[in-house]
């Protein structure tokens, strides 16, 4: 089979045994990637990490743009506006990505409003307040 590292690097075609004792030895697993292919190609990589990734849904693009384009509108009339960020669960272990959305968010923002409170952590909720210029 052919062997992606860890660190995504090649390692060339090993046998099976042989791969398998290096993912035991890096305290991972063999994960087969791409089974049709000639040879097969597996990596070593901690599965339940992957798998968690890939279920993980994450905030998308579209979805902060929608919350920017009310929040402006409130801002237009002349009304505070409080950001939320709401953290379930294993999120809490993801405050960084929660930070960025907030930050960006007060980015877009920042030719209507200025920033009153800070983003803080209150609670399970990353908050901050914006009020009109």
């Amino acid at each position: 089979m052919r062997l992606i590292g860890a660190a995504g690097e090649q390692l060339g075609v090993i046998p099976t045994t042989q791969a398998l004792e290096m993912a035991r030895e890096a305290q991972l697993d063999l994960v087969e990637v791409a089974p049709t292919e000639r040879p097969p190609v597996c990596k070593i990589m901690d599965f339940g990490k992957f798998r968690y990734q890939q279920t993980h849904k994450k905030t998308g693009d579209h979805d902060i743009e929608v919350k920017v384009n009310q929040a402006r509108r409130f801002l237009e009339h002349k009304d505070k506006v409080l950001v939320n960020v709401l953290f379930r669960g294993r999120e809490l272990q993801h405050i960084e990505e929660g930070k960025r959305i907030i930050i960006g968010m007060l980015e877009k923002l920042s030719d209507l409003a200025k920033v009153e409170k800070a983003p803080s952590m209150e609670g399970k909720r990353l908050t901050a307040m914006l009020a009109p210029k």
